[in-house]
């Protein structure tokens, strides 16, 4: 792991996982009904507080500065983290494609309950981020591990906006829903 990983263009960068995920992601999304899709991406962001819209751009930024770098750096292929980090990915990947699949397959009128959706309100952020956590760590990079860890937290208004939208959508199915399962993980 550098804290100042050395930058270039080349074959065997971070750009291959992103290209992986987000060519798959796009697949999927493409044979979903377009509702499901609609559904994927509800919520108001117009209804945004100014700390809120603050803590998107923040979120936006750090992720876009986050993308750079994994693009430009070159995989550590030599490493003894190499393998551990295409697990991790692997997992996070997979897990995020089984989360949206779970989203899909959900009864329209209720939300998202059964899967990775019986231990997190937010599987798909959450292997997400386990995702590029493992690119992070597949590049040896630091600062894509602290960029991308930052960038979620500030990402959390995001997803209290998106809590809110379903408390209007599915009202007390929705509180029993958040008391039963962790926002993220375990107790978080």
């Amino acid at each position: 792991m550098e804290l100042f990983p050395t930058l270039q263009i080349g074959m065997l960068n971070g750009w291959i996982f992103l290209v992986i995920l987000y060519l798959i992601y796009g697949v999927v999304l493409l044979a979903f009904p377009e509702n499901v899709v609609k559904e994927l991406y509800r919520y108001d962001r117009s209804s945004l507080s100014r700390k809120q819209k603050a803590f998107n751009i923040i979120r936006e930024s750090l992720g876009l500065l986050s993308l750079i770098l994994i693009l430009l750096t070159p995989l550590k292929t030599g490493t003894a983290v190499f393998l551990p980090s295409l697990i991790l990915f692997g997992l996070g990947f997979t897990g995020f494609i089984v989360a949206l699949i779970n989203f899909k397959n959900r009864p329209v009128d209720q939300p998202a309950q059964q899967g990775l959706y019986r231990i997190s309100r937010h599987p798909q952020i959450l292997m997400l981020f386990i995702s590029v956590f493992g690119i992070g760590i597949a590049i040896g990079s630091w600062p894509v591990l602290i960029l991308h860890t930052l960038a979620s937290i500030f990402g959390h208004a995001r997803i209290m906006l998106e809590e809110q939208a379903c408390l209007e959508q599915f009202g007390n199915a929705y509180r029993a829903y958040m008391k039963r399962v962790p926002r993220y993980l375990l107790s978080f």
